[in-house]
Formats: structure tokens, C-alpha cells, sequence
């Protein structure tokens, strides 16, 4: 099986969860690529394609958000490493370029802890923009939490990592599995 990680990361988090549901897909062939650089990647020998970014304003980030996002880690009152790729192209816009998929698909965020209502969560847009696209998903989007420190909640990797083991799992099935082109969404 053939898996693509398509992520946008802006202080890392996203970053790290990307690369934890990468090892939890093992032993399958994974390919980590940022956003701002998987424009034109041939998609059709994908298997799986798992997509994921941060959650700003409640939802997937736009250019005006990374801007501020890119200010903010600038700032006297942060200490935040910026990402190389932060200041391009994000998930959004490239999922807007995507159409025909045959591929099986998840979406995740990255997100503050606390009710989606107040947080927002990207990777329900994230799915909604892959089943539009034509992939079948084999889960409810899912969220990995952020302290309002902009650290990852302890056990997030370890987390990500069962997940992905998790879709490996629901990836190799027969395509019965309940999320398949059902359009429905967890928010886990």
C-alpha cells in the first residue's frame, strides 16, 4: 500500500502528528510532502491520502491567517519556531485544485484544546473538500489538541500514531467500511 501525507504546519504541531500517523501506517510506503509543495503531485498511484492542517478562525487556514499566524510567531511575547513552509500555499488551496480521486482519504487538524464550538475544526472542511473530490473516506475527521501554549497535549503523538494504525487497517479492508462515501463526518 501506497499512503500520501499531505500537511500544512505553521509551528511544527501539525508537522509532528503528520509524521507520527506516517509511522503508525507502517509498513506501508509513506510519503510525507507539505502543502505549499504537493502542487502537481501524481496522485494515482496513492492508496491512501491523509490530509491535515492547523484550525484557524475555525476553520482551515486562508492566506490573511498564516500572515497573522507568521506575525505572531514574531512577536516579543512569543517564543515559536516558524515553520520553513509556513508562509505558503496551505491545504486549502491546494485541495481546491484536486478532482477525479480513486483513492481512500482521512482528515485531520490540529487545534486548541477545548469545545469545537469555541476552537473550530478544520478537518471537517478537510474531509468535506476530499469526498467533493472523489476519495472515500475511511474516517471521521480528527483532531489532535494544542495547549494554549501552542504545544502539543501530552500523548497526541503517541495518539496520532495509533491512528494511523488505524487507517492502515480500514485502508486494506473491504470498501464496506461505514465512513466509505457516506459523507459523514466524526469529530473526534
Amino acid at each position: 500500500m501506497r499512503a500520501l501525507i499531505v500537511f500544512e504546519s505553521m509551528y511544527g504541531n501539525t508537522r509532528l502528528v503528520a509524521e507520527a500517523i506516517g509511522r503508525g501506517l507502517a509498513p506501508a510506503e509513506v510519503i510525507l510532502i507539505p502543502a505549499s509543495q504537493a502542487a502537481g503531485v501524481d496522485l494515482s498511484n496513492i492508496d491512501l491520502l491523509v490530509v491535515g492542517g492547523p484550525t484557524h478562525v475555525h476553520g482551515m487556514s486562508r492566506p490573511s491567517t498564516r500572515r497573522g499566524a507568521i506575525d505572531a510567531a514574531v512577536t516579543p511575547q512569543h517564543i515559536l519556531h516558524l515553520e520553513a513552509d509556513a508562509a505558503g500555499n496551505g491545504v486549502r488551496e491546494w485541495l481546491d485544485s484536486l478532482h477525479g480521486l480513486t483513492c481512500r482519504a482521512a482528515a485531520f487538524d490540529t487545534r486548541q484544546e477545548g469545545p469545537v464550538l469555541l476552537t473550530g475544526h478544520a478537518a471537517k472542511s478537510i474531509g468535506k473538500h476530499l469526498l467533493e473530490a472523489g476519495a472515500d473516506l475511511v474516517s471521521g475527521a480528527t483532531s489532535f489538541l494544542v495547549t494554549k501554549s501552542i504545544a502539543l497535549v501530552p500523548g497526541e503523538v503517541r495518539r496520532a500514531e495509533a491512528w494511523g494504525a488505524v487507517l492502515l487497517q480500514r485502508s486494506t479492508a473491504a470498501p464496506q467500511h461505514p465512513f466509505l462515501n457516506t459523507g459523514s463526518l466524526d469529530t473526534a
